[in-house]
């Protein structure tokens, strides 16, 4: 019997280790030298990724300090968790969590991201809605993916911090939300853009409101990590157009799609008219500089080539109002879709443009024939004509 009663003690005793061992946290260490960090070396991201980058060495480390400490020094802005603005500077974002203590989602994540970029470690800011106990909410949110040993992971410093009951929040690091798997996380994370899952079998917008997240491998193959290269390379305005295309292949299921769609097409239509104005500006420097140009042959035509220049500095001047005349026309000619009022400056400019092309042509060939005369014979051509000044620059 006691023999028995020893075999029982001890298969209790060591399942009582094996329970101990796995209520053990994994990241006691790294989180211990993370809260380490001295409130002098948290003011900015730059020194609280020196501090980082000083106490840990590989990424995984890296990205766990910085989720921990972030879960854990912002306390959740339970006064303004409706306050979403996603287009509010970035930097601004950031300074108000770090000098407040406080934020909403879009704080964490902008936090955390710059903290890790700072750390060097790619990642991205992620935003989309979310599932709550089968729930779709109706607000915004702000998560991040970062890239740790060449696999994109999920992490939202926002819910891994605590929770939100009875309009109080409880802080509570919840690990589940650090290092998360694409496919686990899809389950209550949808960004808006399809390209954030990080998934090879995107899930579409109504397959999460079904609850549909499974991979369906019948769906077209999408690569998400060279779709993810492409976009670094990428210019703004690129980013923004393909972005738009995918959300909307991916279905306007909620007002949030929509808006965020919407938003993201103004955006685009403001870029493209800034960058209309932008050619039309420099298509006008382009022709006034061609018209002082011009102005200044006239000049020096009409006291007879006096002082006396080398032939092919002459030339140089009727040359430079002929590049500047075709600069300006070229990039005219890449203006699309300007709107109303640019679109009758632009035609007021092209007229300008021709009627100086057609003064600039009768003088190229008046100067040929005198640059081909002996120079005894070539004063007497003055005394054919004299040029009138073209006119006054474009204000």
């Amino acid at each position: 019997m006691k023999r028995f009663l020893l075999i029982i003690t001890l298969i209790f005793f060591v399942h009582l280790l094996t329970a101990q061992k796995v209520a053990v946290n994994e990241f006691a260490v790294i989180d211990k030298k993370a809260l380490e960090l001295p409130d002098s070396s948290s003011a900015t991201t730059q020194s609280i990724a020196n501090y980082i980058t000083a106490n840990f060495k590989t990424d995984k480390e890296k990205s766990r300090a910085i989720f921990i400490w972030v879960a854990t020094s912002i306390q959740y802005d339970i006064e303004n968790m409706f306050a979403l603005n996603f287009y509010e500077n970035t930097n601004d974002k950031i300074d108000k969590a770090l000098k407040n203590r406080k934020g909403i989602c879009e704080n964490y994540a902008a936090l955390f991201n710059d903290i890790c970029q700072k750390s060097g470690i790619k990642s991205f800011v992620v935003e989309g809605y979310t599932k709550q106990n089968g729930f779709t909410d109706y607000i915004p949110h702000a998560w991040c993916i970062a890239l740790i040993d060449s696999t994109w992971f999920m992490f939202d410093p926002t819910w891994g911090s605590g929770y939100v009951s009875n309009r109080k929040f409880f802080k509570q690091i919840n690990n589940g939300y650090y290092k998360a798997n694409p496919a686990v996380l899809i389950k209550s994370h949808m960004p808006f853009d399809p390209l954030w899952q990080c998934l090879n079998y995107p899930v579409t917008n109504q397959e999460f409101y079904e609850g549909n997240i499974l991979q369906n491998k019948a769906k077209p193959f999408f690569n998400f990590n060279d779709s993810i290269s492409l976009y670094e390379k990428q210019e703004h305005i690129e980013q923004l157009v393909s972005a738009a295309a995918r959300i909307e292949k991916n279905g306007l299921k909620n007002s949030l799609l929509f808006d965020r769609l919407q938003h993201i097409k103004l955006e685009v239509e403001n870029y493209r008219q800034n960058k209309v104005v932008e050619l039309y500006n420099v298509a006008a420097a382009d022709y006034n500089e061609s018209i002082n140009a011009f102005n200044a042959y006239s000049q020096y035509f009409n006291k007879q080539f006096t002082p006396l220049k080398p032939d092919a500095e002459i030339q140089q001047m009727l040359d430079t109002v002929d590049t500047k005349l075709k600069a300006a026309k070229e990039k005219l000619s890449q203006i699309v879709n300007p709107r109303a009022d640019i679109n009758a400056v632009m035609i007021q400019l092209n007229k300008s443009i021709d009627d100086a092309s057609i003064q600039l042509k009768e003088q190229q060939q008046w100067l040929a024939e005198y640059l081909s005369k002996s120079k005894s014979k070539r004063k007497s051509m003055f005394y054919e004509k004299k040029i009138t000044l073209f006119g006054r620059p474009l204000n």
